[in-house]
């Protein structure tokens, strides 16, 4: 039987020192310079400081004794070098190639891939062009300045998140002028109706991302969108009104699509790991023209070289990866809260939240042995300082919940005014750096007494502090920064399932609801079309569904079509 990480003599020698710093305070911590020296680095203007961890330089000196014995450095390399370690869907990992340069050589089968990675984003870039410069028009001869893109999961909030990152850039901004972008996702029509809202067909354009081109939710979205736009142009204006991402050229074009017009992807692109594919290139560049999403690929490839080559002590993705498993596995704090003081990263906790707890939510090895311990973290965030009226009383007085504060120097968009104490980028960040250390120091039953607070206040007041955090500094948030941000994330999670020795790259989690889902449509479609009574199922979920179907008898058995009427 493969031996487990914890297991291990350096698993078992971190389980011990857990009780040396249990004896410790971040207050007290935060008094050895040197210590605090060393828990801080630079790379390409990013700063970390991690001082705030619940850690001193021997955890740290233990934490790489573990990435060690987990052969961490080797399995970084088995990535980047396309061995398949997905092992359960033999499969390569190999997002890092959607990103790589012209004259990079990533192999993967013994075939390098970069090539046809950017056979693709040359085709990306031609089309893009044609459809922002009006020589690609709909089949009105209008130009086509609205998007919508149908996807779910990691095609939908990656891109999401670069899009909304984006939109208050001042380049990005420039050269979105009259132009929209749309993300469908969710298969309730409400999604829809919002997403169709104060759009015409006549000037839109629908890519449809599925890499096999059958999953349910995205192809009933497609399907609506097609109906959509021939009720009101007629059939043969799909071709011209929707374009693919996907594998499956037969279905592409059997669905009405063009396809010419189909972008390729490939099974070692996972897709919560696909926003630097066509996934998310093709409608970012549609909105902000290619020469910007250049910048956000070139900016993850800067961490992707780094994450390759950096020591482990210089490498901020091994270094956020190690204190991660730290937290989780070793000090018991489950969850992480992503804590961004810029309003332009509102999407980056949904997308991350994705990307964690889909890849390290395993409760088993990568050799199928059950796992002793607790992999993944809980992760959710929000920008500050809104987080702050929100959950922060939590953080600050409930649950110990480690922090990853991500602050910017230079506003997108700076504002001043006169006779103000301070700029409105200065108050925002005046929070950014007073939060961590809140968490850090708290407040004693003392400091209150010599305030002279009511003695029955005291214990309402009182801040325990020693409540670890993280803080990111960036120099600025444009399109390379954002890809930046992007890939330190990517690869701290893979540095966890890594060290928890899981497979970080499947998913079989989402299945099962879906294969339940499977019966529960076959069961609706008998009901609403033949009356057939609810059989199969469990007492509870007959109950529900029957009070369902019987509460929506006016919904017909045989409709007519009707799309949304916003």
């Amino acid at each position: 039987m493969a031996t487990l990480i914890s297991d291990t003599t350096p698993w078992k020698d971190l389980k011990v020192h857990v009780e040396e710093i249990d004896k410790t305070h971040l207050r007290d911590l935060m008094t050895d310079t040197d210590r605090c020296k060393s828990m801080m680095l630079e790379f390409d203007e990013i700063f970390l400081d991690y001082s705030r961890q619940r850690a001193t330089i021997d955890t740290v000196s233990k934490l790489f004794a573990l990435a060690e014995e987990a052969h961490l450095k080797q399995k970084i390399n088995s990535m980047f070098n396309g061995e398949h370690i997905n092992s359960t869907e033999n499969r390569s990992v190999l997002h890092v190639a959607l990103r790589a340069s012209k004259d990079t050589t990533i192999n993967c089968d013994g075939k390098n891939v970069v090539p046809d990675v950017w056979q693709v984003l040359d085709k990306i870039k031609e089309f893009s062009d044609k459809v922002r410069n009006g020589s690609w028009v709909g089949a009105t001869g209008k130009a086509l300045t609205n998007v919508i893109a149908i996807g779910i999961g990691g095609s939908f909030l990656g891109p999401l998140f670069v899009h909304t990152a984006l939109q208050t850039d001042s380049e990005a901004s420039k050269l979105a002028g009259g132009r929209q972008l749309r993300f469908l996702a969710n298969v309730d029509p409400v999604d829809v109706a919002r997403n169709i809202s104060g759009l015409d067909p006549e000037t839109t354009l629908v890519v449809v991302v599925s890499k096999t081109f059958t999953t349910a939710e995205t192809m009933l979205n497609a399907r609506t969108l097609r109906e959509w736009i021939s009720s009101a142009l007629g059939p043969q204006a799909v071709s011209k009104h929707m374009v693919a991402v996907s594998t499956n050229l037969k279905l592409v074009e059997k669905f009405g699509i063009d396809p010419n017009n189909a972008f390729a992807f490939w099974d070692w692109v996972g897709g919560r790991y696909s926003v630097c594919s066509a996934v998310g290139v093709l409608p970012l560049s549609l909105q902000y023209g290619f020469s910007v999403i250049e910048k956000f690929l070139n900016g993850a490839r800067s961490i992707d070289q780094h994450f390759h080559s950096a020591p482990y002590e210089n490498n901020i993705p091994v270094l956020l990866g190690l204190l991660s498993v730290w937290n989780v596995s070793f000090l018991g704090y489950p969850a992480r809260a992503i804590l961004p003081y810029t309003q332009a990263l509102e999407k980056l906790a949904p997308h991350i939240q994705q990307v964690s707890m889909e890849s390290n939510g395993k409760g088993v090895s990568i050799d199928g042995v059950r796992l002793p311990f607790e992999a993944g973290e809980i992760d959710f965030g929000e920008p500050g300082t809104n987080g702050q009226h929100s959950f922060y009383q939590l953080i600050h007085q409930g649950r110990v919940i480690p922090c990853d504060f991500i602050g910017i120097v230079k506003s997108q968009q700076p504002v001043y005014l006169r006779d103000e104490v301070v700029n409105n980028h200065d108050e925002l960040m005046s929070n950014f750096f007073a939060q961590p250390d809140a968490l850090a120091y708290g407040k004693t039953p003392e400091q209150l007494q010599n305030e002279n607070v009511a003695s029955h206040l005291v214990p309402h007041k009182t801040f325990t502090g020693n409540r670890p955090s993280l803080s990111l500094l960036l120099p600025s948030l444009d399109a390379y920064r954002i890809g930046q941000l992007l890939a330190i994330y990517e690869h701290r999670i893979a540095v966890e399932g890594f060290i928890w020795g899981i497979n970080s790259f499947d998913q079989w989690g989402v299945e099962l609801g879906k294969s339940l889902a499977s019966q529960v449509r076959r069961q609706l479609h008998a009901s609403r079309k033949k009356g057939e009574s609810v059989e199969g199922f469990n007492y509870s979920t007959t109950k529900l569904l029957t009070r369902y179907l019987e509460a929506s008898a006016d919904v017909p058995s045989e409709p007519t079509t009707q799309l949304p009427k916003i």
